[in-house]
This record gives structure tokens, sequence and C-alpha cells, in this order.
């Protein structure tokens, strides 16, 4: 090789080089992009993802707010109150209710969307994670038909206690806890009496006389037995109150409670029968001392103290009284020619004794629709479910989907609009908008609500309307995470 070729050799690679190297320099800014590029999207689709998300769910929120607006005037009773300087929008109370959808996301907070569907649970404040959430009752706009009670669900009077439901607090968990509570008040209150000297004993005068032997009166008398007090029971129906007239099957426990003499119950769904199995145990081991059939009639504070309480059985006398008696009371009638015929019925137990028949249920609550499925799923029945109104708007969230797969399977028919107008020996005439119809029955079941015992109440002495507790008991939550 020349020289002089070498020498054009050696001038030759140092610009190939260069060339090479800009090549290089430029795929490698071609794949910086294209990483970029993949980085970005790796990164912006679950973002766009996750907003589409929310937004939907903010536009769900906001469709279920107004529906709450429109069919509700607000909660009757118990319900979360929700402080949101202190709510850091975790969602976490949105997931754990088992009404559906009562709690919302709204602009980053929990929010309370569907009032009517509250039902005291109390599950969100307990998932919580920083105390944002209190359970308050109602304002007294929607308290005005309950009786006035202390923080110890004693009435104006002193020593009449009332609990459960006929207080406003509607679930199992909330009624036992209520029990037990309201005799560990009176146990404590008749210690001090005796420790003053004030009151001597007295076998013909109870220390305490519960009315009422549902969820409330049950874990009152268990809590007696435990305290040894000398006491007594009387029920107007059948030892489990409510509990005990739901359809079968019916689930009636969401979360876990204490029992007396029991301990922690830790199963957190329990249907109807598995309930009144498990009470029936505890009783049995205990000295449960309880008369059904027996109406009580009267209840009259004397001069002494001591409360004289008249049945349709007998006269008792007792310190102090514990009120637990639901508040379904008597069943509301329709009020229709026919309605005394012996095919009418307020309330079912067992769906599958009637088979092969036309069945028509009046009403739209949770007790309507419930019965209503269970009777179509009956062999061979015809079950028509008539409402007054154009929807269903007050029931559960799992209930309105399984009336819908019912509707949609044909195994109830649903006349919105509707009243029964009379009830015939084979037959009912509904109206329809004015337009009167005939269908074939051969029973009927109206679940139309009941009537309370405000009168009983009220002729009692116990006073009305309630305090509007939300700023109050915002303020103490507020001065407790201080």
């Amino acid at each position: 090789m020349s020289k002089g070729c070498a020498a054009d050799r050696k001038n030759i690679f140092p610009g190939l080089l260069c060339t090479l190297t800009k090549w290089d320099c430029v795929a490698m800014d071609i794949n910086n992009v294209l990483f970029d590029c993949f980085y970005l999207l790796v990164v912006a689709i679950p973002v766009i993802v996750y907003l589409r998300r929310l937004k939907k769910r903010e536009a769900l929120a906001r469709e279920s707010l107004e529906k709450g607006k429109m069919f509700s005037e607000g909660p009757k009773a118990q319900h979360p109150h929700i402080d949101p300087t202190y709510c850091i929008g975790c969602q976490t109370c949105t997931t754990v209710c088992p009404e559906g959808d009562v709690l919302a996301m709204l602009g980053g907070k929990a929010v309370f969307v569907n009032p009517f569907k509250c039902i005291g649970h109390s599950l969100c404040e307990e998932a919580c994670p920083v105390g944002a959430i209190t359970m308050v009752m109602a304002s007294p706009s929607m308290g005005m038909d309950m009786p006035s009670l202390s923080t110890e669900y004693e009435t104006n009077l002193e020593n009449l206690f009332i609990i459960g439901e006929l207080g406003g607090l509607a679930l199992i968990k909330n009624a036992v806890n209520q029990g037990r509570d309201c005799v560990d008040t009176i146990v404590n209150r008749l210690r001090l009496a005796h420790l003053s000297g004030a009151t001597a004993p007295d076998p013909g005068v109870y220390d305490v006389l519960i009315v009422g032997a549902g969820p409330a009166g049950i874990s009152a008398s268990l809590r007696a037995i435990e305290h040894k007090l000398n006491y007594l029971t009387l029920e107007q129906d059948e030892i489990g109150g409510t509990v005990s007239k739901y359809p079968r099957q019916k689930m009636v426990m969401t979360s876990p409670v204490e029992f007396p003499m029991y301990g922690k119950f830790k199963k957190t769904e329990l249907a109807k029968e598995d309930l009144l199995a498990f009470w029936d145990k505890v009783m049995q081991r205990a000295d449960f001392k309880v008369r059904t059939g027996e109406k009580v009639e009267d209840i009259q504070k004397g001069a002494d103290g001591v409360f004289t309480v008249t049945s349709d059985g007998g006269l008792y006398r007792a310190r102090a009284v514990i009120l637990a008696l639901g508040r379904t009371g008597t069943p509301r009638k329709l009020g229709i020619p026919g309605e005394d015929l012996p095919k009418v019925m307020y309330r079912l137990i067992e769906a599958d004794h009637y088979v092969n028949k036309n069945i028509l249920v009046v009403g739209g609550g949770d007790s309507a629709i419930e019965a209503a499925m269970g009777l179509g799923m009956q062999r061979g029945n015809t079950v028509t479910l008539s409402y007054r109104k154009d929807a269903f708007t007050r029931i559960k969230d799992r209930n309105s989907k399984r009336i819908h797969d019912s509707i949609r399977s044909r195994k109830v028919n649903v006349i919105f609009n509707s009243t029964p107008a009379e009830i015939k020996e084979a037959s009912v005439v509904l109206d329809t908008g004015g337009e009167l119809r005939e269908i074939p029955n051969d029973y009927v079941w109206i679940f139309v609500g009941g009537v309370p015992a405000n009168d009983f109440l009220k002729k009692t002495g116990i006073q009305f309307g309630m305090r509007d507790m939300t700023i109050e008991a915002a303020k103490e939550a507020k001065e407790i995470r201080a």
C-alpha cells in the first residue's frame, strides 16, 4: 500500500467516525422520545381512567343527592354527620354501608346523599380513620313524632326509659346495646338509693319491669338476670318481637353485637331463624321471667316514685320501667270494603305454605317487596304488587335490585299508581288512576306500616319532640379530637 493511500485512509476515517456518531445520537434521541412517550402513556392511561370513573361516580352521587332531596324529608333517626374539615376523602365510609348509596364522594369529600335509606348502622363512623363522622339524631322537624329522651334513654318521667326502635334506632345492634346500658343505669341508681337509705326492700315491688320481648327487651332482661335484679318482662305477642314476624330467612343482623350473658356475637350476617334459635338457647340457660300474650294498657307513677303498670292480665308495681315496644304498633289498615275477610293478612311468615294461588301484596316498602318476592318464588303463584306511587323510593339497595329481577322474570307483576278499592271473596278491585280494574284473588297481604304507640305514651305523660343534636355532637367530637 502506498503512503498516499494510507494517508488518504487516515483522512477518511475521522469523517466517517464523525458521521456515525451523529447517526448514533439521532437514534438515541429517537429512543429517548419513544421511551418518554411510552412512559407518559403508562402513567396517563390509568390517570385518565381514574378521572373518568371519578367523574362518573360524582355524576351518580349528584343524581342520588337530587333523588334523596326529591323523595325524602331527611333521616328520621340516628344518622351520620360528616365534618368536611376533617374528611380526607378516603372513601372508606362509602364502601362499608350495607344499605347501598347512602354516602357518596363529591368534590373529594364524603356526602350524605340518600338520608331516607339510612337506618343507623354506624359502620361508617367506626370505619372513618380520622373521626370525621359522628352519629347524631334527626333534627326537630324530623323527630317530632318521637319521644324526647336523655342520653341515658330516659323520658321526662324519672326512671321511665324507652329503648330500641321506639326511640328512633332501628337496628338490632343498637337495641341490644341500649337494653344492656339501660339496665346498668338502673342498677347504679338502685345501689345509690340503697346506700342512702332512700328505698327499702319490698317483695311486692319489682326493681324493673320491662315491656316488650324483642331484641331490646331480651337484652335488658338478660342484663337484669346478670345483676340479680327482681324483674319481670311483659310481651303482648310472642318472644322475638318484630323479628319473629319477619319472613323466613330474612337477614336481620349485619354487624357484630355483644349480648348479655353470652359475650361478643361475631357473626356479621344472621337470618331470622338463627337469631331466634340463639335467643331461645340463651334464655333456656337463664331465669328468663316473661309473660307473653299480656298487653300493657296503662302506666302511672305514684307520689312515692313507684310505677303502677296495668295490663290486661294483672297489676304490677316497679321502681323503674323500660319500654321496648318497637315502632310498628298495630298494623295500619286501608279502611276499604272487604278488608275484614279472613283472606286478608298483615304479616307473612311461611311463604312456602301458599302455592298455586292468586295473590295481592299492597305496599312499596321493604316488607312488601320481600313478601312479594318470597311468594313469587313459590310454585304456581301469580303475585301482583300494588303500590300507590310511580316508583320504589324507600327500599334497601339489595331489594331494589332483586325486585327488578323478579319483575323481569315475571315472578312479580307490579302495578304502580294503584290502590285497592274493594276486596271480594274471589277477586280484588284496584283503582288505577281513576279506573277500576278487577283481578282474580285468593289472598291479600297489606304492608302499609303500623300505628305507633304514640297515644299510649302521651297518655302516660311522656313528652315528644327532639333536640337538634347535630351541631352539639359535632362540637363535642371536635373537642375530643383537639
